[in-house]
């Protein structure tokens, strides 16, 4: 007969009455597969921690929000957030997808170029952008978007010695009613910075400004921001045509929509708080169909969200290290995900769940990383079952920046899959080895 393994009794408050939508449900579902594939043989093949990605899931989730889009404005064109997850395979996914690319670097301009995206339709965002970065982009007709008079005073010089009209946009930064306002980026709509920029790049003659761009934060849970914010680019947009009859041919919304994670802090959840993509939708469009522009000759409407769009395709699957008791009578489990792979979790209280059925009995869990450091905490206080050592999780709605922001610190970094419609993994980046991490180091002789 086996012997039954020893569960530590505790007493647990029962409340009667109607249940609440968060507290009635004592049992947590595993997450036994990612889409076809069973957890465990991914890790058995795969190694652990072990990232995965389903393609499936970003192309269900990219044909949701155009369909949301294009339903309700006739020109919608997307670009991919490279930041938010540049490993090649993604991106390529998105770009299958009609999607193209939105870069803030020359590194990931490269990336862009070298997935087979026309340089038109590259989108070049961000403050630093050096005269080589530019000059590339203005060779291959990609749209510049000006983030400063600096830059825009660089891209005229380059342009008197070039003889080409770099195609240009100013990025605008505007009161939206959203605290904390981003301004640190752009030119401000309300003190005339704005004006003053399309002015500039109006009289000088050498630049072609054909958008207008915004984004307003991240991770934003009022659509109405959105609104205020197209309106106010529709006005630019409708004072530029009226001063200078020229059309604008695109405004550029920026990204920020929220996926259904949930903020640190939060009292509810993410999945009952985060806006639907139509949602953003409506807010949009309608604030551009409603302004004074002409609508027979409307401008095409540019969305770079990210981390909506690839959330949801990531997991993270792990195995737990060890559980024991800090000096309150708290249990702690230590699994070997940390946070130089788990970035996020600085923001989000990410779900967890084991990978197999388990005891219905919860109990509030600290889970820390493997790393030596304190602040290697995934979760600071969490509804868990008792996993022991070796059980295996998974981590939900990981794939925005993760794997861009993750570092290589104390471990190496792990296997990427793909796990494409048909249910065939894909290995998309590699793990790490001693011999990658050291092929950039250089001994002095007197060290050798």
């Amino acid at each position: 007969m086996e012997k039954k393994p020893f569960e530590r009794p505790f007493i647990k408050k029962l409340h009667a009455g109607m249940p609440s939508k968060f507290g009635m449900k004592t049992h947590m579902e595993p997450i036994t597969h990612i889409e076809t594939v069973a957890v465990p043989d991914l890790l058995a093949q795969y190694g652990s921690p072990l990232y995965v990605i389903s393609e499936r899931t970003i192309r269900e989730t990219y044909k949701k929000a155009r369909h949301a889009f294009t339903t309700r404005y006739p020109k919608v064109q997307f670009a991919w957030s490279y930041k938010t997850n540049y490993l090649d395979a993604v991106c390529r996914v998105f770009h299958q997808e009609g999607s193209w690319a939105e870069v803030v670097s020359g590194f990931e301009y490269d990336k862009a170029i070298q997935n087979g995206v026309k340089g038109s339709q590259i989108i070049f965002n961000g403050p630093d952008k050096t005269d080589e970065d530019l000059k590339k982009a203005i060779e291959n007709d990609s749209l510049i978007h000006i983030d400063h008079f600096d830059e825009m005073y660089s891209i005229i010089a380059i342009a008197e010695s070039s003889g080409k009209r770099p195609k240009v946009a100013i990025r605008v930064n505007m009161d939206t009613g959203v605290f904390p306002m981003w301004d640190r980026f752009g030119f401000n709509y309300e003190n005339g910075d704005a004006w003053d920029a399309i002015n500039r790049i109006m009289v000088n003659e050498k630049l072609d400004l054909i958008g207008l761009h915004t984004h307003i934060g991240t991770y934003m849970l009022a659509s109405n921001a959105y609104k205020v914010a197209a309106g106010k680019l529709a006005d630019l947009a409708f004072g530029i045509e009226r001063k200078y009859g020229v059309n604008i041919k695109y405004l550029d919304l920026g990204g920020g929509f929220a996926s259904h994670n949930t903020l640190k802090g939060a009292y509810y959840p993410g999945s009952d708080t985060v806006p639907a993509i139509d949602e953003y939708a409506e807010a949009i469009s309608s604030a551009i169909l409603n302004s004074q522009l002409n609508p027979r000759n409307l401008p095409t409407l540019i969305l770079e969200s990210g981390r909506a769009l690839i959330d949801d395709a990531g997991y993270l699957l792990g195995t737990v290290i060890a559980n024991k008791r800090l000096s309150n009578g708290n249990r702690a489990t230590i699994v070997d995900v940390g946070i130089n792979l788990l970035f996020t979790s600085f923001w989000y209280e990410h779900q967890i769940f084991p990978a197999a059925p388990v005891s219905e009995h919860l109990e509030e869990t600290t889970i820390y990383g493997p790393l030596c450091m304190n602040i290697d905490v995934l979760r600071e206080a969490i509804a868990f079952p008792l996993l022991k050592k070796g059980d295996q999780f998974v981590i939900k709605r990981i794939g925005a920046y993760n794997m861009t922001q993750w570092m290589q610190f104390i471990t190496l970094r792990p296997n990427v899959v793909l796990i494409d419609p048909e249910g065939k993994v894909h290995v998309v980046r590699k793990q790490e080895n001693m011999e990658l991490i050291r092929q950039q180091e250089v001994i002095p002789e007197h060290l050798k």
